[in-house]
């Protein structure tokens, strides 16, 4: 296994989230990646070529976009097809559905066998610190599962008029992330992305709480700031974790731009696959 890939997304047509073609438009001129539909067999094998094990990232929206969810039972069902690409997923859960929130986030880790929560405020319009979400989070502790939240910027709603209505207000580390980490030391918080343009508060988040991990997911290393990478190097090494954001980032890219950076061995083992291995509790 060269990698754990953390945080991919679904190049099938059933998966795939966007349904507006205006935001689909947008993402593809963000990215400078077009958007090709794959069958499941064809994205799994994407991950066997590379020799990558990746973890499933469903966003459940309805409630804010009006978008269709694919639905956790098709990504659990990605990863019981195809063990040797997928290790997991997360669930995707729409804050907003209330008690049903609440009792799919049960279903989808006793019976499913997810292994963490999934949120992306922006499109989910919701601050984490919202005490009307506590629930969650506590239910998530009960569970011992993990939630990951959207932090910084997000190519959905990227050069469209008024961003698609996309706020970025949602997404900033301090307060909103960092109060949930303090008010839940017993959750395991992944914060996905660099959090640009607050990345400095990322990076005190990550000093100051224990309880709190970022995936380097959605952007590639070669645009990494200084700070982040001296970090990645340094304090920091042993909370961060290597995502695609797959199919906008291809794994290949990430992954040849990171080498590039020349960390120590140690330290580009702990990104790739041993930090995922120790924080998700991941049985190999």
């Amino acid at each position: 296994m060269r990698a754990i890939d953390t945080h991919i997304h679904f190049s099938t047509e059933k998966g795939h989230l966007m349904k507006d073609p205006r935001v689909i438009e947008a993402m593809e001129k963000y990215y400078r990646n077009k958007i090709i539909y794959k069958t499941d067999k064809e994205m799994a094998q994407d991950f066997i070529d590379l020799d990558i094990k990746a973890i499933l990232m469903p966003i459940d929206c309805e409630t804010a976009t009006g978008w269709s969810f694919c639905g956790n039972d098709y990504a659990a069902s990605m990863v019981e097809r195809f063990p040797e690409a997928f290790i997991g997923s997360f669930a995707g859960i729409d804050p907003w559905k209330g008690e049903r929130a609440i009792l799919e986030l049960n279903r989808a880790v006793k019976e499913l066998g997810m292994i963490g929560v999934k949120f992306q405020q922006a499109l989910q319009a919701f601050y984490p610190n919202d005490r009307r979400f506590y629930p969650i989070y506590e239910n998530c502790v009960e569970l011992k599962v993990p939630v990951l939240f959207h932090v910084g910027t997000t190519g959905a709603g990227a050069g469209m008029p008024g961003g698609g209505g996309f706020r970025l207000k949602y997404t900033r580390p301090i307060p909103y992330v960092d109060d949930v980490a303090a008010d839940f030391p017993d959750l395991t918080i992944i914060c996905a992305h660099p959090a640009w343009p607050w990345q400095e508060e990322m990076i005190a988040v990550l000093l100051h709480k224990p309880n709190v991990f970022n995936d380097l997911s959605g952007w590639s290393p070669k645009y990494f700031s200084d700070s982040l990478k001296r970090e990645i190097g340094g304090r920091l090494q042993d909370k961060m974790l290597y995502g695609s954001d797959y199919p906008d980032i291809p794994p290949q890219r990430w992954l040849s731009d990171f080498e590039a950076l020349k960390f120590k061995p140690e330290v580009i083992e702990k990104v790739l696959y041993k930090n995922a291995i120790r924080v998700l509790n991941l049985n190999l």
